[in-house]
Order: structure tokens, then C-alpha cells, then sequence
């Protein structure tokens, strides 16, 4: 009866985090206990790499650590001042989350550490879309590695929903919040109507 109660009281929790109703988690538990095991423990393993890594909320969604900023600092032309060189972080997604549509005016560098592969949406500065897929999996069109070029907008999501995904970010000229611009859910649509379904999907009505 303990266990019971403990399984519940977990399912309830995560349903704080994946917005899943109460009853179907309930239902689940009585139905189908293997799987809500799983996916009480892939939970676990994003909530253990989020503290050992002492990661933080992202405002475009996910958890993140600053992990490096080079000494060298230099003027560019473009830029509103000095920029370091280079930065990186460590940037993780749970499976109902995603990292909304921004851009950058320098080129990152997306590592694939652990957990699902990810899924990129980038609209290049022709206003092209393209999918990239960053993961382990090379014979399935994965990478391990990912640079998405300045002036993109661009989206991620993990493509095993129950599972988190855990990658690097490196940013040459290093990343300034100056530089970086959440996409606004409206202006993009208006901007790239024949990606308004993507667009909608993978941007927020209100940023967090």
C-alpha cells in the first residue's frame, strides 16, 4: 500500500512538470506499472545530471551552466562592443520541453553528450527551412556535432519525449545576451508564413 501511495504521489509530481492530467497517470499506474517505472526513471536521470551539473533555467526553455569564457576579449565590427572569443555551456532538454526559436549573430556549436537525440529546426537567412538531427546514431543521419551559422533562427526538441537530452553549447564570437534574440511567436509567422505551423509549435505565447 506504501509503494502504491509512493507511485502516485511521484506520477503526481511529474505531472506538475510534463502537464500530464492526474487521472491518466493514475490510470497508467493501475494499467501499464512497467512503463510508468520507466518513465519515473528516465525522470530521474535529468533531475540527476540538472544538480550534479548545477544547472540553471533557460528563458528559452530547458536548464543550462555557463562552462567556459575565454581571457581573450576583442572588438568586433557588428557587435556592441567587446566580445570574448569564445564560450560554451551545458544546455539540457526534458522530453516535454523545447528550446524556442532565437538567434544569434555569432555561430554555435551544438555537442551531443547524453540521453535522446534532438531534433534542430533552422531557418537559414533565405528563409529556407531545413531539420538537423544531433545524436549518437550516425547511420539514422545523426551527429555529434551541429554548427548552426549566424542569423539563423532556429528550435530543438528531444525526440524520445519520455527521455532528456544533454548537449553542449560552444559560441564563437563568445555569446552576449546583446546578441541573442528570443523569436517572437506572431512577428515570426508574419515574417515566415509558410513555416507558421513550426513557428507556433516550437514558440511561446508568453516567454518564460
Amino acid at each position: 500500500m506504501k509503494f502504491r501511495y509512493f507511485l502516485i504521489s511521484s506520477a503526481f509530481r511529474i505531472s506538475n512538470d510534463y502537464q500530464i492530467e492526474y487521472h491518466r497517470l493514475c490510470s497508467c499506474i493501475c494499467k501499464y506499472p512497467s512503463k510508468v517505472h520507466s518513465f519515473i526513471v528516465l525522470n530521474k536521470y535529468a533531475k540527476f545530471w540538472i544538480k550534479k551539473l548545477n544547472l540553471s533555467k533557460h528563458p528559452e526553455g530547458g536548464y543550462f551552466a555557463d562552462t567556459y569564457k575565454s581571457d581573450k576579449i576583442i572588438p568586433l565590427p557588428g557587435y556592441d562592443g567587446s566580445r570574448s572569443i569564445c564560450t560554451a555551456i551545458y544546455y539540457l532538454l526534458t522530453g516535454n520541453q523545447f528550446s524556442s526559436f532565437h538567434i544569434l549573430k555569432s555561430d554555435e556549436i551544438w555537442h551531443f553528450y547524453s540521453g535522446s537525440s534532438l531534433t534542430l529546426y533552422i531557418i537559414d537567412s533565405k528563409g529556407k527551412l531545413k531539420e538537423a538531427f544531433l545524436g549518437p546514431n550516425i547511420s539514422k543521419g545523426e551527429t555529434f556535432q551541429l554548427v548552426i551559422k549566424s542569423g539563423c533562427w532556429f528550435a530543438a526538441s528531444v525526440n524520445e519525449k519520455k527521455s532528456y537530452s544533454l548537449v553542449g553549447c560552444t559560441v564563437s564570437p563568445g555569446f552576449d545576451y546583446k546578441d541573442w534574440e528570443i523569436g517572437n511567436r506572431k512577428r515570426l509567422a508574419e515574417m515566415y508564413p509558410e513555416h507558421k505551423q513550426i513557428i507556433e509549435r516550437y514558440t511561446r505565447a508568453v516567454q518564460i
